[in-house]
């Protein structure tokens, strides 16, 4: 959740080549997962691990493999990929020590998100407790707070709890996440816009429908939020269960025409959003 778009997991290099912008094989690869074809898409992802000389070209690559299974809903490919590129920001540590923790945390938290939304509780409850453990390890000057990963925490365990029929567990994590904000006013300016994203997800996991619109509606309301397609597509589904159907569909084609980055949020909503609609 964090420094720019924490749920969504601010890249961490640039995909493709170490020094800029995405190849145009990274580019087509990519495309080639958000429109379904990810059997072709990790065939040139594999080639540009194959043939990368530089370590970081390699991180590279082996994010994009991970994603390309997340586009499948593949939780422990995903989880394989991620522990590489992991293992690539654990040899920068001594050089980059501030970046590098906080990049180990930022991928273990990735590899999470795709494990909860493909109903792998178990594997997403120890990932995101590994990136928890991952970035509090930041040393000294921080640039990312402890408070930013007590938040992330909270936010996590109380979208697990809720998925695990846990009310109360859910409701106690909404509350210390709630704490949280409050008491680092410089962390929740950056993170306050979640809040709504994780009250409104209990409340739709935990069969509170008139909540969970509330708080969705109120969170892609938010300035950074109106284009984040997982939060549209969580409404969707609110809509759905609450019998209003053709306000669902809309609002899930539109969740799909906003997922276009290679990342958990469209790996979840292009493919549910292809089923769903046919």
């Amino acid at each position: 959740m964090f420094a720019a778009s924490w749920l969504a997991s601010p890249r961490v290099m640039a995909q493709g080549s170490p020094g800029g912008a995405p190849s145009a094989a990274m580019r087509e690869a990519s495309q080639l997962d958000l429109n379904g074809a990810t059997a072709q898409a990790r065939v040139i992802f594999q080639k540009m691990l194959d043939t990368a000389t530089m370590p970081a070209a390699k991180a590279a690559a082996q994010r994009a493999l991970a994603m390309s299974f997340a586009f499948d809903g593949d939780c422990p490919n995903t989880v394989k990929y991620e522990s590489m590129v992991i293992a690539y920001w654990a040899t920068r540590e001594r050089a980059e020590p501030q970046n590098a923790f906080y990049q180990e945390g930022e991928m273990a938290n990735e590899a999470a998100r795709v494990c909860i939304d493909a109903g792998d509780l178990a594997a997403a409850d120890k990932w995101y407790r590994n990136g928890y453990e991952m970035g509090v390890k930041e040393p000294a000057p921080q640039t990312h707070p402890h408070s930013l990963w007590d938040f992330r925490l909270a936010h996590a365990l109380g979208r697990l709890a809720a998925r695990r029929g846990d009310k109360a567990e859910a409701q106690r994590q909404i509350a210390n996440a709630r704490k949280l904000l409050d008491g680092d006013t410089t962390m929740a300016a950056q993170q306050e816009r979640f809040f709504p994203y994780l009250a409104g997800y209990v409340a739709l996991y935990t069969d509170d429908l008139p909540t969970a619109e509330a708080q969705f509606t109120k969170a892609i309301a938010i300035r950074g939020n109106e284009k984040d397609a997982f939060m549209h597509c969580l409404l969707a589904m609110t809509y759905e269960r609450m019998g209003r159907t053709t306000e669902a569909n809309a609002l899930y084609k539109r969740a799909y025409d906003m997922a276009t980055g290679h990342n958990p949020p469209s790996a979840f909503v292009r493919p549910f959003v292809r089923k769903k609609l046919g």
